[in-house]
């Protein structure tokens, strides 16, 4: 087992969770925003995409002796392909000539699952790497005496 190389995929993992967690945050703050940063519409929400950089399948890695570790990265960070939300509030002063505005299509209840989903995944990535510094350690003391 390779410590370096564990350390470099928790590393990773990590700033990819880091990335999902910005992104439900994003989605959070702009969830009542009219207008996107563009100016073109209610705000749009946000997914990040995570890939592995690995292609060996998952059966063929726990087989191998000598299995790759496999890294995570952000393949992309695309918009919801949702249409926004119609409210009908006609006195606003950006309402439609039928009295809609539209608001983003960010549903608070899914960003606070997502949000929990992804910060137990970054804690769990913190404590594979506190474990692998741990034995780091204890074999640096093994090896000591």
């Amino acid at each position: 087992m390779d410590i370096y190389k564990t350390m470099d995929v928790v590393s990773s993992a990590l700033t990819a969770e880091r990335r999902r967690l910005n992104a439900i945050a994003s989605n959070v703050a702009n969830a009542n925003s009219l207008k996107s940063a563009d100016g073109e519409g209610p705000y749009k929400r946000k997914d990040v995409v995570l890939e592995s950089q690995s292609q060996a399948e998952f059966g063929e890695a726990l087989n191998e002796a000598n299995a790759e570790f496999v890294e995570v990265k952000v393949a992309e960070v695309v918009e919801d392909p949702n249409p926004p939300r119609a409210v009908y509030q006609p006195d606003h002063p950006m309402a439609d000539e039928k009295g809609y505005i539209y608001m983003p299509n960010v549903n608070p209840v899914e960003e606070m699952a997502n949000m929990i989903s992804a910060e137990k995944s970054f804690q769990q990535n913190v404590n594979v790497f506190q474990t692998t510094k741990d034995m780091a350690l204890k074999a640096l003391e093994i090896g000591g005496n």
